[in-house]
């Protein structure tokens, strides 16, 4: 199975720098239907809605194990891993000020 590479290696951006850009101009679009008023009432936004407590993105290192454990936790609330470690560690910051 070929591994999926990222965009963000070193590798995947020499590989943009070469591709060369093209022209809105020099596409054919000829293919792609026309959408409908009806098509875009009904279009959403796609992806997280805004809102005014943006998080902090962060990268840590956890040992396998704990990660593991921390999953399973969540699997069990029925919560994904992350919120579910941002609450463990809300809690932990919250009785360490008290």
């Amino acid at each position: 199975m070929a591994r999926k590479r990222s965009e963000s290696s070193a590798r995947g951006k020499r590989r943009g720098k070469s591709a060369k850009h093209i022209p809105d101009s020099k596409i054919d679009f000829s293919d792609i239907p026309e959408i409908s008023d009806e098509e875009l009432t009904k279009a959403r936004r796609v992806g997280r809605p805004p809102s005014g407590h943006a998080k902090q993105l962060i990268a840590i290192r956890i040992d396998p194990d704990v990660l593991s454990k921390i999953r399973r936790m969540a699997a069990r609330r029925k919560k994904p891993y992350q919120t579910f470690l941002h609450e463990l560690l809300e809690s932990a910051v919250k009785k360490s000020a008290a």
